[in-house]
């Protein structure tokens, strides 16, 4: 078996009387062409769309490249429905959601936009700019939403992006494109901080989980600030794991998201019936191991097929370093009580990924396959191999003569769910 390194494959030697299972989605091949799934979408719309009216200005949301959502493909069929209702392109932008995450590069831009690209103004957001942000409301929670102006002053608002598991606020899309996508830092920071319960050392909400929206209350903030900007319509799109377009969803912002997630959901959790020593997961390759925090999904995912005190191997390349310049400062603390105090009192989205990675390390063994420095990955508490095969000759040092194991080929896009609870 072949498995996904950056833009290479690796082949995996693993005696096959161990093996338990290779955990796939159930998710088919895509059963029409990606331009068909993205009309039928968009022909849901019609009717608002055809309310556009010339000289209305436009902002399209969409996601940056850390996440491929078939932006490329989707955002000309889009402008064409805009442009036949009499919206010039000139009064078009699109702006790429970045959240906190580094500004994109000029090909990276041509990689969103595809044939787009310099025809259509293509921003991306800044939440640290505070001549580019609005303050347009307080959440329930007491959470101050403050966002890229482009959205406020807009007459249209269109979310674009992708739907799938994210860890802690449950499903990706729809109103994620708001917040934390087009917010400013605090307001990131301080919906995010939701993960936590309250209370010194209570841990994170238990709520707040993979493929969980219900009481979810990291969800609920970002529902509250999206119902704040109330966008005009989502596009988004549920991808096969060889990234092809397999579905669409296109209409209210919050009630065409839950079908998606509804939909990704029968798709893509895998009912697991028991727990492996070992767990070999790949993340799918590039883009989802550009760095370390993306490459964090396909860890948390596949965790949850490991038994305490299990092995995992990760391939993850993260050609791209960590994704961001404060997440590899927080593994100065070693210990999680110690962690979450100062996660509590200096709150950072990249402390919150941080500190679940390092709950991970200290309850399996993870031995990391990546282009990262050796030494950085012991600071992060795992162990560092250069090949595939290195690393599954370290784990069988660590597990039992007899031990089970699983493949996830596609650890990025594919949930196990225990179904013997």
């Amino acid at each position: 078996m072949d498995l996904h390194y950056g833009d290479i494959l690796l082949p995996l030697n693993l005696p096959p009387e161990r093996l338990l299972g290779v955990i796939r989605p159930a998710a088919p091949a895509a059963p029409e062409e990606p331009e068909t799934i993205i009309g039928a979408a968009l022909d849901h719309c019609a009717a608002l769309i055809s309310s556009f009216k010339a000289g209305e200005r436009v902002v399209i949301v969409t996601s940056d490249i850390t996440r491929y959502t078939g932006s490329d493909i989707y955002l000309p069929l889009l402008v064409e429905r805009l442009v036949a209702a009499g919206i010039r392109e000139r009064d078009m932008e699109i702006l790429v959601a970045l959240g906190i995450h580094r500004k994109q590069t000029e090909h990276e831009h041509k990689k969103i936009a595809g044939p787009l690209h310099g025809r259509i103004p293509i921003i991306d957001h800044d939440c640290d700019n505070p001549g580019e942000l609005a303050f347009i409301g307080r959440t329930a929670n007491g959470i101050d939403v403050t966002v890229n102006r482009r959205v406020v002053e807009a007459d249209r608002v269109i979310l674009t992006g992708t739907i799938g598991f994210h860890y802690f606020a449950g499903f990706g899309g729809g109103r994620k494109s708001i917040l934390p996508g087009v917010a400013a830092r605090a307001t990131c920071m301080a919906s995010h901080f939701a993960v936590l319960n309250p209370g010194e050392g209570t841990g994170k909400n238990p709520l707040a989980v993979t493929g969980n929206l219900e009481g979810n209350p990291v969800h609920g903030a970002m529902v509250e600030a999206c119902a704040m900007v109330e966008p005009d319509f989502i596009l988004n799109t549920v991808l096969s794991p060889d990234k092809r377009i397999m579905a669409a969803f296109a209409g209210h912002w919050r009630e065409a998201h839950e079908e998606g997630c509804r939909y990704y959901a029968e798709r893509f959790a895998w009912p697991l019936q028991e727990k492996a020593d070992l767990v070999v997961v790949s993340c799918g390759g590039f883009p989802k191991d550009i760095n370390v925090i993306q490459s964090h999904k396909a860890m948390e995912y596949g965790s949850q097929a490991l038994k305490e005190g299990g092995v995992m191997v990760l391939l993850a390349q993260c050609r791209d370093g960590y994704g961001n310049a404060t997440f590899f400062d927080w593994f100065r603390f070693r210990e999680l009580a110690p962690f979450e105090a100062r996660l509590r009192s200096h709150y950072e989205i990249n402390g919150q990924t941080a500190y679940s990675l390092l709950q991970k390390a200290q309850k399996f063994r993870i031995i990391l396959v990546s282009d990262l420095p050796p030494e950085e990955v012991r600071t992060m508490g795992m162990t560092h191999a250069r090949t595939l095969d290195e690393a599954m000759a370290q784990a069988t040092e660590l597990l039992p003569a007899d031990y089970t194991a699983y493949v996830i080929p596609e650890g990025g896009t594919v949930l196990p769910v225990a179904t013997n609870k």
